[in-house]
């Protein structure tokens, strides 16, 4: 079934190889036990060239550590959804695209939340395919639609969302691999469906990472597998606030998103031509 994804939706079996070997430390920061079922026998030779990128035996590692950014990046998601999920209030929590996110199935939620997950048909008959016999620990629906056509948003609405209601989005490795157009679109998009208070969570990289020579190694990987990364910002905030959302970002290893596993220094904002990942996270206006 993998020849039916395309090739940024192969990142997502390398994000479940990824949690798989996470899964396996014994100091690891969660516990994912569906992501080996879920990314396959696939799991090593996506590792392995990622690895070869990242960590060449003839030279000191330049480029950020996959599987230390990883684990942070799900934990920090982890606890930003389930600590907003506690509020009553908060009803609907969406994660576009859901790629092979088994959060669903792997955290507990509480009975008032209803979660929807958005992706290609072919990504969740897939999933389904792998998790056959698994039951979601949720109120649990499936958008079948592309993050990049003009009908998702119906489709999710006819899935039983409700915009007016708060909702938690999850847009989890999304917005550097689509073109800017389709970034504001979908920025847009999700304000629209947004009600005040509702929770915004992303990733998303600075526009040097996408440029620096020392970032070529990581980047022609991606290139490679034909999923390039084409989006990035150096001021998320102000992006975000475009489409009437308050944000922090907050980058691997500072306060918050360290978890004791980020090895490298942390530059400040204010120093240019460095690369860095945010984990941008706000609230709807």
């Amino acid at each position: 079934m993998t020849d039916l994804l395309n090739p940024v939706e192969r990142t997502a079996l390398l994000t479940a190889a990824l949690r798989a070997a996470e899964t396996r430390r014994e100091d690891r920061l969660y516990e994912d036990p569906y992501a080996a079922r879920l990314v396959g026998a696939a799991g090593p030779s996506l590792l392995a060239e990622v690895r070869a990128a990242t960590f060449p035996p003839d030279r000191p590692r330049s480029l950020p550590s996959t599987p230390d950014y990883n684990a942070i990046r799900t934990r920090f998601f982890d606890d930003l959804l389930h600590g907003v999920a506690q509020d009553r209030d908060m009803t609907q929590i969406v994660v576009a695209p859901s790629g092979m996110d088994s959060r669903a199935y792997r955290l507990r939620w509480p009975g008032h939340i209803r979660y929807f997950e958005i992706d290609r048909p072919a990504v969740l008959e897939f999933k389904a395919d792998r998790l056959q016999g698994v039951a979601p620990q949720v109120n649990h629906s499936t958008v079948a639609a592309d993050l990049t056509a003009d009908d998702w948003a119906a489709r999710l609405i006819g899935a039983g969302y409700d915009p007016s209601l708060p909702s938690a989005w999850l847009l989890e490795g999304l917005l550097y691999y689509i073109p800017e157009p389709d970034a504001h679109r979908a920025l847009e998009r999700v304000a629209a469906l947004s009600a005040p208070g509702s929770l915004v969570a992303a990733d998303l990289v600075n526009a040097a990472a996408l440029a620096l020579p020392h970032m070529r190694g990581l980047l022609d990987v991606f290139a490679n597998w034909g999923c390039p990364w084409l989006f990035g910002s150096e001021e998320p905030e102000a992006l975000f606030d475009q489409y009437g959302f308050d944000v922090e970002a907050t980058q691997p290893g500072e306060p918050g998103a360290d978890f004791g596993r980020w090895p490298d220094p942390v530059p400040p904002r204010g120093v240019k031509n460095v690369r860095r990942v945010f984990f941008v996270h706000g609230r709807r206006r």
